[in-house]
């Protein structure tokens, strides 16, 4: 897609979301959806589902999987927690620091040998804690430190140098984008490669094979349900769906959509978000409403200006309009599905009108 071709695709993108002020419009928020079945087949689209997106944190998962591939977990004795903080962008709270510095510690590493740097904290709560404390956040307190501790014990695992680790040269980072390809069923010169917040490569697809790479760990985790993985990796997939959902605290933590979508949905449903308004959802079969589909969907979001809360408001609505869970469980996550605007006075001065009206694709 060339830079003209992009432009025309951000300009038809729908709005799924509006906001108010008093009577009057004031944004509208455009969005690309795709949902997928078990096999890849795109069932739903809203907007572009072949858009051309950077999931970045949201591929995590695929990352973890290159790391637990390697044996890295078994030889530096990660559990379930520590490969959950592997796949989380988390709130940099004391107890997630805490864990990446012993995982560190398990792969006989220091911070130093780190290559993210530090930044704000995700969470108010815990930003304004370093604030009057006048911290100054490490490599440690990166949200993605849970990911570069698995890393460099993935590189230890490999026979290779910690140096370097993050660069796209690295054995390791090779084997990630071979990794990555392979899930979401694309060669790997189909992938652009760009360079995260946290200075590790981040891949550019197309949005339904990001709800592809989803719909492979739901159905990992139904295989394994069964006692049926197709393969070792089906195996490795169906842990990482059940460390993040198990621990979905070290995925996110308080306050954070991840955290209380996993919590919410008792293990049938895994999410990610990843910066600048991207999302991947996993479902497994019979958790879902969709008429005709027995097995598991695999949905992906992108917002086309970024908005994290708007983001939320899209996905929490998708989760009602799919039947996803029980209504118990999606009204759990109400305070995400169309917050009320307020002043800084807490006087009610807005409204946000969420829909997403998705067309069946065919089959």
């Amino acid at each position: 897609m060339n830079a003209a071709q992009a432009a025309e695709t951000t300009q038809a993108a729908p709005a799924a979301v509006t906001t108010y002020r008093g009577p009057a419009v004031e944004n509208r928020h455009q969005a690309h959806v795709a949902v997928v079945d078990g096999a890849g087949r795109l069932l739903y689209a809203f907007g572009d589902p072949h858009r051309l997106t950077l999931p970045r944190s949201a591929v995590k998962p695929a990352q973890a999987l290159a790391i637990l591939e390697t044996g890295a977990l078994e030889r530096f004795g990660f559990d379930e927690a520590d490969l959950a903080l592997m796949c989380a962008s988390h709130n940099s709270e004391d107890r997630h620091i805490a864990r990446a510095r012993a995982m560190l510690a398990k792969a006989h590493v220091t911070e130093d040998d780190m290559r993210c740097g530090g930044h704000p904290a995700i969470s108010d709560a815990v930003q304004r804690a370093w604030i009057k404390r006048d911290f100054a956040p490490t490599p440690v307190c990166s949200n993605c430190s849970g990911k570069h501790a698995g890393m460099l014990a993935a590189a230890l695992a490999m026979g290779q140098p910690t140096k370097d680790y993050e660069r796209p040269e690295h054995p390791l980072q090779q084997s990630v984008k071979r990794t990555l390809a392979e899930l979401v069923d694309l060669d790997e010169a189909d992938i652009a490669w760009g360079i995260d917040g946290c200075n590790l490569p981040t891949p550019s697809f197309a949005l339904d094979r990001l709800a592809r790479l989803f719909a492979k760990l739901a159905s990992a985790a139904d295989q394994a349900a069964r006692g049926t993985p197709a393969s070792a990796r089906d195996a490795a997939l169906a842990r990482i769906y059940a460390a993040m959902t198990t621990h979905p605290e070290w995925v996110a933590g308080d306050g954070r959509f991840c955290t209380a979508l996993m919590s919410a949905f008792g293990g049938n449903v895994v999410g990610k978000v990843g910066a600048e308004g991207s999302y991947g959802l996993g479902v497994r079969a019979g958790a879902h409403g969709v008429d005709g589909i027995d097995g598991p969907l695999g949905l992906a979001v992108k917002m086309e200006d970024g908005n994290g809360a708007i983001l939320t408001a899209v996905v929490t609505e998708l989760l009602h309009d799919l039947g996803i869970g029980t209504a118990s469980q999606r009204a759990q996550l109400d305070k995400f599905r169309a917050p009320t605007i307020r002043n800084t006075v807490g006087l009610e001065v807005g409204r946000m009108e969420v829909r997403v009206p998705l067309a069946r694709q065919a089959t």
